[in-house]
């Protein structure tokens, strides 16, 4: 396919038009949705002037790739060939709004903006195209690249410009972009120190430290970096913005509260900043504070889409007859943009299921998981694939050669499983106890394994674990330890660490840090995998788009849950989340044996902690417990036949 699209658009560029058409769509009747060839089928189309044709297949185009820069910059010339200003503009506007590197967008922003009579927006728009003009090609290819999500050819480019310019300081902070955004933080961090080490006053790298610190969870040394930034330009919102966020990772939510507060009186109508006013309410406990917030949020912008869905997923909200009317009005809203219009169908499908509408609910739910699909790279065979390897890989034999290996630190807890398995639970109760600290669910595993998915040795993870020796497990191990410690601001004896996802790490887990515990939070497979797929998820959940994929990720977690069982004897507690409903005593009993610690009431009383929780449980762990929602599904298993045929003999009769 890779060879057949170089032709097309080598055809493109030559201006053999009518070649590259028929190109395309022969090439479309295996692959319908393949996002290059539509794209290049519209350019042809157009460069023929048969522009409806074109703006036809953009629209298939942008059903599958809602978010794809480029389709909203070809359907901006479309509607610039037709002489269609207001139309061509808010296309190009989309195109940078999403890719800010594309200097073509930007030179027919400022032709049609001045064009127009709209100097001010022009004028703007010119200067982005001479800002993108005094950067090196490569680099403003890379920014592209970087904005479409293909993050490997970025570096690749990247890498290689940077052997011939070693110095190009911007070249070095989009290279530490990418490595963000491939969770490669530290790596980030490194790039960006040395940055600022040759140019102390390039503030937006110093801004893009500050956000690499946040994702290595240092949060003091981010602090100090956004305050010389906020000392340098008080005036720079984003940079306070970002002060307040850092301060929430910190814990300090009052201070984040308050200068929150401060900003909306700057800008009494900024509906972001609501936002995140209420966010940091709900996070402190304050829920009818973070109602009023939302709500605001939602009345300054009608089309707002995640203050609906914030109000949704507060489980405690329910919307006025009103307020579903206006979410339905701009859920099919021709310039409702695609993120607002995702939230919508969640939240409408929250504010329905509430009033018992259980069809309409589900269309909502199917309908806002399409569109995250759509943008989704996932792959789900690609993940089974991978937890085959790793049962294959790791035998009683291969434990058995690594005895005693990592730290021997007994500190951390581990809670793994699905999300909304009733974890966020566990860990309220079990942080309850006056020798335990809850966190929030760390991403040091995952990194830790995504590094591993680069080892030096060139094999891939898990393969790679049998590379790893002694003393690189107990460095492991020990970094674990250092990087989460700033969480541990009670200094407590234990703390969880209920990343759901690392059960797919128990092997890394047991090699680095083998006095650790690890509890498995698990639930009937329905009404977790429905739970998962009614929620929208801020991030890093992406097999949650799908009844077929929830199934079968359902599926793998169980096989690879029962192969710890079998080659890690003992390793494993597993919690039924139904148990703790029905015996809550005795659940705690067991757990608190499983940790070696006495029992205390207050584990019971866990709705009495007061403790910020990030999750989407914050307010049902903030109440005593109850039966309900566990059996929720079952209004909707009319429609839920994909996801039983993916579980197979787990799901219940």
């Amino acid at each position: 396919m890779q060879q057949e699209l170089r032709e097309i658009q080598q055809s493109i560029e030559q201006g053999r038009f009518a070649e590259a058409l028929a190109a395309s769509d022969r090439l479309l009747a295996g692959a319908p949705q393949q996002r290059d060839l539509l794209y290049m089928r519209a350019v042809a189309l157009r460069h023929l002037q048969r522009l409806q044709d074109a703006l036809a297949t953009l629209e298939r185009l942008e059903d599958a790739y809602p978010a794809y820069p480029r389709l909203f910059q070809e359907r901006g010339h479309c509607h610039a060939f037709l002489r269609q200003a207001p139309e061509a503009i808010r296309a190009f506007s989309r195109a940078v709004e999403l890719n800010p590197a594309l200097p073509g967008s930007w030179r027919m922003l400022a032709s049609l903006h001045r064009m127009v009579g709209n100097h001010a927006e022009s004028a703007i728009a010119a200067q982005h195209v001479a800002k993108l003009g005094s950067l090196a090609p490569e680099v403003v290819t890379a920014r592209s690249m970087l904005a479409d999500g293909n993050l490997r050819d970025a570096e690749e480019l990247l890498r290689r410009y940077l052997r011939r310019a070693p110095t190009d300081f911007e070249a070095m902070r989009v290279l530490a972009q990418v490595a963000h955004r491939n969770e490669f933080s530290r790596d980030a961090a490194t790039l960006l120190e040395a940055v600022l080490a040759a140019k102390p006053d390039y503030r937006p790298a110093r801004h893009d430290y500050v956000l690499a610190l946040v994702a290595l969870h240092r949060h003091k040394d981010a602090r100090e970096q956004i305050e010389l930034l906020v000392a340098a330009e008080p005036g720079n919102l984003a940079y306070r913005m970002t002060l307040a966020s850092v301060l929430m990772g910190q814990g300090a939510t009052g201070q984040a509260i308050d200068l929150y507060r401060e900003l909306l009186r700057a800008r009494p109508g900024d509906a972001e900043l609501q936002l995140s006013l209420g966010h940091a309410f709900k996070t402190q406990g304050m829920r009818d504070e973070a109602e009023r917030s939302y709500a605001e949020a939602a009345r300054q912008r009608v089309d707002f889409g995640d203050a609906y869905w914030s109000l949704a997923n507060l489980k405690t909200y329910r919307f006025t007859d009103e307020q579903i009317a206006r979410m339905r009005e701009q859920v099919e809203a021709v310039r409702t943009a695609p993120v607002d219009r995702c939230h919508l169908c969640f939240a409408l499908g929250k504010a329905l299921e509430d009033r018992g509408e259980y069809g309409e609910s589900f269309r909502f739910y199917a309908r806002g998981n399409a569109l995250k699909k759509a943008e989704s790279t996932f792959r789900i065979d690609v993940l089974e694939r991978t937890i085959a390897r790793q049962i294959e890989l790791c035998t009683p034999g291969f434990f058995a050669e690594r005895q005693g290996w990592g730290c021997p630190d007994p500190s951390p807890v581990f809670i793994v499983g699905l999300p909304r398995a009733g974890s966020t639970l566990l860990e309220q109760i079990l942080a309850s106890h006056s020798q335990i600290e809850g966190t929030m669910e760390l991403a040091d595993v995952p990194r830790l394994a995504a590094a591993l998915d680069r080892h030096p040795g060139g094999r891939r993870y898990p393969d790679s674990l049998a590379l790893v020796q002694a003393d690189e497990f107990r460095g492991f191990g020990e970094s674990y330890l250092r990087d989460t410690r700033y969480y541990r601001a009670a200094g407590k004896p234990f703390f969880i660490d209920k990343m759901p996802n690392n059960f797919r790490h128990v092997s890394l887990i047991h090699l680095m840090l083998p006095n650790a515990k690890v509890i498995d939070a698990r639930r009937e497979p329905m009404a977790c995998c429905f739970g998962n797929f009614k929620q929208l998820f801020a991030s890093g959940q992406q097999f949650t788009y799908s009844l077929e994929d929830l199934g079968r990720y359902y599926a793998m977690y169980v096989r690879i849950m029962a192969h710890w069982d079998a080659v890690l004897p003992g390793r494993v507690l597993r919690v039924q989340h139904e148990d703790v409903i029905d015996d809550l005593e005795g659940s705690v009993r067991r757990i608190l044996d499983h940790l070696g610690l006495e029992f205390e009431p207050a584990c019971v009383e866990f709705h009495r902690t007061d403790r910020r929780v990030h999750t989407a449980s914050s307010e049902q762990v903030r109440r005593p417990i109850t039966r309900e929602g566990m059996d929720q599904w079952r209004n909707y298993e009319p429609w839920l036949g994909e996801l039983r045929a993916a579980l197979g003999p787990l799901a219940p009769a």
